[in-house]
This record gives structure tokens, C-alpha cells and sequence, in this order.
């Protein structure tokens, strides 16, 4: 092994060393990104699952407003999980109108209100509730349910006694067959299909946040604490000291960006498992340019956001430079979700960061074009040896130590 290796190595290992002193950076750096799917995908999923099954065992209340109500109604009503009192309709010219009711809704004596009034042949109705109420909306939710049964029945009912066909004349549009049949998609294609509008997002926007606290304690924190000096004063060039840092910031994000990915993979093969998600079907020719794109990606931003911070002249500085530049990345994977991949332009691939980001979603969805392949390849490389370029200029700088402005 070279010295010029030897030394890089020790200078990344030196930024390491302090940089994962205090078990917070840990947490943030490495436990985060560990639990972040997994929390989001089985975790959050379970408590909203048993949110959802504790409101169902509610009994709601709901006041029926009628002054006639058919006797089949009557029936479903009482038979459905309602607490019900009935009152007397009061008289309205729109049954939708919350005159009287509207301050038992809001303090919660009421969960819902039914109004019924029948007009000839026509049951016309309201239900009066309160949007911000769960319990409100589950209410208005199993209320509805009832009329909807109450008027499937009715329905039939009606073109029975006209002497109709009820199938023929309520769907005389079917679908022969079974409808998931006539996908051709396979179910790891379509998942994904799912995967790829937001894995590339979460990891665009992760690579480059997690990469600014490391960026600034290295490079302006460093200035602050008067140690850069010192590391200037090491035999070893500015170029050796740059690529060191990058190595150390690169580690610190690479295996935040692993872990993240360790956690997504743990998540799909839970889902897989419970039969709500299939595994995705990637070749490995898709998955190893999939890795050649991440790892394009990360060069180019921690070079960029190490050259950013060794411009400012502190840390507030710094911060408040490289927290709003994850726009730079948010704007752009937030708009690569809705381009669509079929018959995409070629020329997209060569737009900074979105070429990274549409190349995620087309390996994700296993489709490997060579020319888009290409494209974004060779742009990516041109953008990561810029953005290399560029923080090694800073780094050359001879007032580095003093002002930089």
C-alpha cells in the first residue's frame, strides 16, 4: 500500500474516530436509518390497524330525525352499531341544514344526526356530522352503510314488482372472468412498480442530509475549533487531507444509506412473508448498476456539500447554507415521481440529480435500456468529477484558515 493511501486512511480514520464519539451521532446516523422502514411499513401500519379495530368496537351515537321511517330502514337501523334516539323531524326546507343541531355536534353529545323525510315515492335524507370527530366520521361511515343497504334493497325490490330482470337491469355491464387475471404484470413487477415512487426519493434525500452534519464538523467546525490549522501543518498535501475527509463522510453516509437499505429489505421480506407484498423481481444486471448509481450519486454529494461547508466561515454559516440545499434534491425527486417512464426522452438523463433518480425507478422496475444506461452514467461521472473538482479547489485556497469570503 502507497503512503498517499497510508495517509488518507489515517486522516479518514482520525475524522471517524471523532466524528462517532457521542452515542447521539449513533442514534442519528446509524439506528435511524436501521428502524426508519421498518417502523414505517410494519410498525405504523399495526397501530393504525388497532386504531382502526378500537373505533369499530365504539357504540356511536345518533339521533334519527323522522317522522316516517320505512319499517325495512327501522330494521337495519337497529340491527347496525348505533345508539339511537329517535326525535321528531323539525321543519326544514333542506334537510341538510344544521339548524339545531350544530352545538350538540360539537361538544359531542351527538356523534351524528340522521334526517329522513319521505317525499311520494322518494326517501330523502341527511346526515349532519363533525369533520374533525373521528368517532363523528364513523358515525356519518356506518349510517351511510345502512342507507346504502337499506336502498340496494329497495331497489330490487322495486324492479321485482315491475316484472324485471334484477341482475339484467341493474348490470347489464359485467366483466367475465376474474379481473386480477387480466394483468399481465407479474405481482414482483408491479411491486416494483410501487417501490420505485419513493425508494428513490427516501434515498436521494436521505444520502444527502445525512451527509451535512459530518460535512460541517470536518470542514467549518474544524475551523472553529482551531484544529484545521494543525491538519494544514501535517505532511501530507491538501489534496491527501480532501480525500480523506471525503472518505470519512462518504463511510458515515454509506453505511447510513446500507442500514436504510438493510431495513427496507427486512420490511419487504416481512410483507412478503404476511402476503401483503411481493418481492420485487430485480436482475442482477439492474441491481449492480442500481449500486453504480447510489454510488455516483454519494460522491457527488459529499464532495459538494464538503466544498459548501469549507466556504463558510462557521457553523451557523454552514448549516444554514447546506439545511436549505436539500431543496436541491427534494424538488427534483418529488418531480420524478409523476414523469412517465414510457417513451421517456433521452435527454432527461442527463439533467444533475434527476438522471440519478429516473434511473433508480427504471432499475427498480427492472428495465434496463442501455442508452438511458449510458446517459446518465457518463453525466453522473462528468457531475461527481466536477463536484470532486470543485471541493478540491476550496480546498486549495491559501486564506482556507482565515476569512473565505
Amino acid at each position: 500500500m502507497s503512503s498517499r493511501s497510508m495517509r488518507v486512511r489515517t486522516i479518514a480514520k482520525k475524522e471517524l474516530v471523532e466524528f462517532v464519539r457521542d452515542w447521539r451521532t449513533i442514534v442519528a446516523i446509524l439506528v435511524i436509518p436501521l428502524l426508519m422502514f421498518p417502523v414505517l411499513f410494519i410498525l405504523f401500519p399495526l397501530l393504525l390497524a388497532s386504531e382502526a379495530a378500537e373505533l369499530d368496537s365504539i357504540l356511536v351515537d345518533v339521533v334519527v330525525q323522522s317522522d316516517e321511517i320505512p319499517p325495512e330502514l327501522t330494521g337495519l337501523l337497529d340491527n347496525a352499531s348505533l345508539s339511537l334516539v329517535h326525535e321528531p323531524l323539525p321543519e326544514l326546507e333542506f334537510l341538510s341544514t344544521p339548524t339545531g343541531d350544530e352545538e350538540r355536534l360539537r361538544n359531542g353529545s351527538v356523534d351524528a344526526v340522521l334526517r329522513l323525510r319521505m317525499n311520494d315515492t322518494v326517501l330523502e335524507y341527511a346526515v349532519l356530522y363533525l369533520s374533525t370527530s373521528e368517532q363523528s366520521l364513523e358515525a356519518r361511515s356506518r349510517t351511510f352503510e345502512v342507507l346504502g343497504a337499506w336502498e340496494e334493497n329497495e331497489t330490487e325490490r322495486r324492479i321485482d314488482a315491475a316484472g324485471l330482470d334484477v341482475d339484467e337491469t341493474l348490470d347489464p355491464l359485467r366483466w367475465s372472468g376474474e379481473v386480477t387475471q387480466s394483468d399481465t404484470a407479474t405481482s414482483g413487477e408491479q411491486a416494483g412498480m410501487a417501490l420505485s415512487l419513493f425508494i428513490p426519493l427516501v434515498l436521494a434525500v436521505w444520502t444527502f442530509s445525512s451527509a451535512i452534519q459530518p460535512s460541517i464538523d470536518m470542514t467549518a467546525g474544524e475551523r472553529e475549533r482551531g484544529t484545521l490549522e494543525a491538519l494544514l501543518g501535517l505532511p501530507c498535501s491538501r489534496m491527501e487531507l480532501l480525500m480523506g475527509k471525503w472518505l470519512a463522510v462518504a463511510t458515515i453516509t454509506g453505511a447510513g444509506v446500507l442500514l436504510q437499505i438493510a431495513g427496507l429489505l427486512f420490511a419487504i421480506g416481512y410483507l412478503a412473508s404476511s402476503n401483503f407484498i411481493s418481492t420485487p423481481s430485480i436482475s442482477l444486471t439492474a441491481l449492480v448498476f442500481l449500486c453504480i448509481a447510489v454510488l455516483l450519486f454519494a460522491v457527488m454529494v459529499v464532495a459538494f456539500e464538503l466544498a459548501l461547508a469549507m466556504r463558510s466561515h462557521s457553523v451557523k454559516e454552514a448549516g444554514s447554507i447546506l439545511g436549505p440545499a436539500v431543496l436541491i434534491i427534494l424538488f427534483p425527486a418529488l418531480f420524478t415521481q409523476v414523469i412517465n417512464l414510457d417513451g421517456i426522452e433521452t435527454f432527461w438523463f442527463a439533467i444533475p440529480v434527476v438522471n440519478v433518480l429516473l434511473a433508480l425507478r427504471e432499475l427498480l422496475m427492472n428495465r434496463v435500456v442501455y442508452v438511458h444506461v449510458a446517459v446518465w452514467l457518463v453525466s453522473s461521472t462528468l457531475y461527481a468529477v466536477g463536484a470532486a473538482y470543485y471541493a478540491a479547489r476550496q480546498f486549495k485556497r491559501e486564506d482556507i484558515v482565515t476569512s473565505l469570503s
